[in-house]
């Protein structure tokens, strides 16, 4: 069985009439924990986007790079090299 958590979040003044506005028979949730879960699914594919975008991003960097900077490396040269950039 996986693990659960029990939140008590109080909202006050316009973010309680925003969540309440959102849950309300003419809004998208039926009750306040559904549209907790939606918004944390929501920043966790967020954060998974943001560091998809990173990878990206490098191997553009990479792959644009003149073929003379290209250099051979076996796995324990990455692994070292990987090693040394965590302990900075």
């Amino acid at each position: 069985m996986p693990n659960t958590m029990s939140l008590n979040v109080r909202v006050t003044g316009s973010l309680c009439d925003f969540v309440a506005k959102n849950i309300s028979d003419s809004g998208q949730y039926d009750n306040v924990s559904e549209y907790i879960r939606d918004l944390i699914r929501q920043d966790k594919q967020r954060a998974e986007q943001r560091k998809f975008e990173r990878v990206k991003a490098e191997l553009q960097l990479a792959f644009a790079a003149p073929e003379s900077e290209y250099a051979p490396l076996t796995a324990d040269d990455i692994f070292k090299r990987n090693d040394h950039l965590r302990k900075s």
